[in-house]
């Protein structure tokens, strides 16, 4: 039976209602007389505290609450590619027609207490039993997570439809190849000798991790396609990273890179609390991308949650929930999701507001005590896992989130917290962005625990000298880092020969490599490939100058024999296309060539 009360008090997302001693945590209720959504995030006595995830203007003591008997949940099945959603899993498009119809010549907003399904109800799908051509057997035995039958949901995306969890025993009947809605039933299994209905769509509650039967390591790179993130920071699937950065650092176009490029087979994008332009942009967009790996719109691998900074704040906290069990479900299809949460300082910004209304002890710059808690709640769903049910498949979370500390200060608390449950930290600087230099990664400051793991795929897929150059062209970067502090007090021309040939190699390598054009068809995205080839070509023609400069060949002389070719091995990343490395080959040999004349010359 539904609990029902009254509201008592109303403090901004807060409502207080009482004669709910029999609600339960984290109960889904509709409060008013408009039904908005809300959730009971605390209990005293009969009286419970509900944050809602709409605007509560308007919104008068006394009237009713009633209970749903079931946590915040969000549906599951096929219709979700594609889509535009909120905080708490309404479909946007969908919101603003049903607006429309209602007053088509009246400015478009959401109004309180709509509600519209989740996924289209009557849409047939065409559904298919089994798997890669083998159909479950009638009396075989089924558990949570087999897969008994696919979708095609997108062109890119085969939806496979699975046992839910809870649920095994024997098949009785499944349905034949046909147009379903995720209404009809397309299997009945017995279990403990009741027949349990098995359709297309199931609900799960947001905040419960979806089950897996086994946690992998996370050993395969999710190749970006960004040269400083594959090559010196690189991201494993199933891997944790967070994006922090001050204002105009260029957080926002990294993670459209990362969703744009990525090789992940399914992305969802969290606007979480940031600005209307910036999410109207991201919604504009989207739409028009192409997927490089396929070429056919981005949006048939893509969710997009949007919820920007005039959207309801309790939303926001739940769209954090809402994308990352959204991931868990494509995840357990088998399929490496990426999932991109712009940003999780909003969202930690959501929970001091929210703490505040409660009335809670505020912790470090009065964010709540359990804020540390909630981020790695978040962080450890990511991971790569073995799925449940059978047939046997991988498949993976990853999680990246962008963090706006205030001033660009690493040390406030949404920062410091995050970093103890991330393994790619990609640090953006305020002094690099305003140089022009993007992305604004900061390769003193950034760090990957995903270097060991990666570094096989790499050596068997690339090269097996990947890790060899890679960690020589970090060793130069940081040795001009620590060099720079001398130049600045007596100059360059204190230092000896050695020590300003890293100066030139740095340079060659931050103009040539670490430079990239997110905005330029060739630069935009490099293969792994062509990322080494690149490597290979500045690291050959230092090692070459060392060479040079140990026979007593000084810099001055090596820079004016290269002349133009300079400026050649500096555009090769925007100006040789993927496809043609054997270029970068003939440029590093024509570079090599005009070292050995000279060592000829003068030797």
């Amino acid at each position: 039976m539904a609990v029902k009360g009254r509201i008592v008090r109303i403090s901004g997302p807060l409502v207080v209602a009482e004669g709910m001693q029999d609600a339960q945590m984290y109960e889904m209720v509709m409060v008013g007389e408009d039904k908005l959504i809300g959730e009971i995030t605390r209990i005293r006595g009969d009286k419970a505290f509900i944050q809602v995830y709409e605007s509560t203007t308007g919104l008068k003591p006394g009237e009713p609450v009633e209970g749903t008997g079931a946590p915040l949940s969000v549906w599951l099945g096929p219709g979700i590619i594609g889509n535009i959603y909120d905080g708490v899993q309404r479909p946007l498009p969908l919101i603003a027609q049903t607006i429309a119809e209602k007053a088509p010549h009246r400015k478009m907003f959401i109004e309180r207490g709509i509600h519209v399904d989740s996924i289209p109800r009557h849409k047939k799908w065409h559904f298919k039993p089994g798997i890669n051509g083998s159909k479950p057997e009638i009396g075989g035995k089924v558990e949570a997570g087999d897969v008994i039958g696919t979708v095609p949901e997108t062109s890119l995306i085969e939806h496979r439809v699975m046992i839910p969890p809870g649920i095994r025993g024997r098949l009785k009947w499944i349905a034949e190849e046909g147009e379903y809605t995720i209404e009809d039933t397309i299997a009945v299994v017995e279990q403990d000798g009741k027949e349990v209905e098995v359709k297309m769509a199931h609900r799960w509650p947001v905040r419960i991790p979806r089950p897996y039967k086994a946690k992998l390591e996370p050993s395969l790179p999710l190749v970006t396609g960004v040269r400083i993130i594959d090559t010196f920071f690189p991201m494993a699937k199933g891997g944790t990273g967070a994006v922090p950065g001050g204002f105009g650092t260029g957080k926002t176009v990294t993670l459209h890179s990362l969703a744009q490029w990525s090789d992940a087979r399914v992305v969802v994008y969290i606007g979480c609390g940031e600005r209307g332009n910036e999410m109207t942009e991201v919604l504009e967009r989207f739409p028009e991308y192409k997927d490089p790996w396929t070429g056919k719109p981005l949006m048939e691998r893509t969710i997009l949650i949007a919820n920007t900074s005039n959207m309801p704040v309790a939303a926001r906290e739940a769209s954090i929930y809402v994308g990352v069990t959204l991931a868990e479900y494509y995840r357990d299809m088998g399929y490496d999701v990426l999932l991109v949460a712009d940003s999780t300082s909003r969202w930690a910004e959501a929970l001091r507001e929210i703490a505040g209304r409660l009335e809670e002890m505020p912790a470090e710059e009065g964010y709540p005590s359990y804020l540390a808690s909630r981020l790695a709640e978040f962080y450890e769903r990511a991971g790569r896992v073995e799925a449940l049910g059978s047939p046997d498949r991988h498949g993976s979370v990853t999680i990246v989130g962008a963090v706006s500390p205030p001033g660009g200060d690493f040390t406030e608390p949404v920062t410091s917290h995050t970093k103890r449950f991330i393994r790619v930290f990609w640090a953006l600087d305020t002094k690099l962005a305003y140089s022009r230099h993007y992305p604004a990664i900061n390769w003193i400051l950034s760090y990957s625990a995903y270097v060991d793991l990666v570094s096989d795929w790499w050596h068997k897929n690339v090269d097996p000298r990947w890790r060899e150059y890679r960690d020589q062209a970090m060793e130069i970067l940081m040795r001009e880092d620590e060099l720079q502090d001398i130049v600045r007090l007596v100059g360059t021309e204190s230092l000896d020969e050695k020590d300003k040939l890293i100066l030139e190699a740095a340079r060659m390598l931050k103009d040539g490599f670490l430079k990239q054009n997110a905005f330029d068809p060739i630069d935009a995205f490099a293969t792994p490939e062509k990322q080494f080839k690149l490597l290979q070509l500045f690291i050959d023609f230092y090692r070459k100058a060392l060479e040079l400069v140990e026979h007593g060949i000084p810099v001055a002389k090596i820079r004016e024999a290269v002349g133009r070719l300079y400026v050649d091995m500096v555009k090769a990343k925007f100006e040789i296309p993927n496809d043609k490395l054997e270029e970068i080959e003939q440029l590093k040999a024509k570079a090599l060539k005009v070292l050995e004349e000279l060592e000829t010359r003068t030797g």
